[in-house]
């Protein structure tokens, strides 16, 4: 059985899809960008972007029952490849007591929706 998952404390999706779905034990979660939940709106900056995609990944987790811990697989979208080491140091603060760290795939992109510079999408599984 599929289920929907929905928090108003993680962005509204910006078109005809789900903040996330869970099937059995795994949940999967749509590409989060830095968009702020209470305003609606993107952030500016790469780092704000990025600090609030981690954000509103781990609440949409927290809102199906997850944790970081859970997440097993993340993938990263950057529309300037050069900020791959400063995207590394955000999620290592993110993910400093995981282990083992999720798997992970990083790939430059051309652009992004409402012109975001980063989106994640994540994988967990319950175990």
């Amino acid at each position: 059985m599929k289920r929907e998952i929905r928090t108003d404390k993680a962005p509204k999706p910006v078109g005809p899809y789900s903040q996330a779905v869970e099937v059995g034990n795994t949940l999967y979660l749509s590409g989060q960008i830095g968009i702020e939940p209470s305003t609606g709106k993107l952030l500016e900056s790469f780092e704000d972007q990025a600090r609030q995609v981690l954000t509103n990944v781990e609440e949409i987790l927290k809102e199906a029952g997850y944790s970081k811990e859970n997440i097993v697989k993340v993938i990263i979208y950057l529309t300037d490849i050069s900020r791959f080491r400063e995207f590394n140091v955000l999620y290592e603060e993110f993910f400093k007591d995981v282990d083992p760290k999720p798997a992970r795939v990083t790939v430059g992109v051309k652009e992004l929706p409402l012109g975001a510079q980063i989106e994640v999408e994540v994988v967990a599984v319950r175990y």
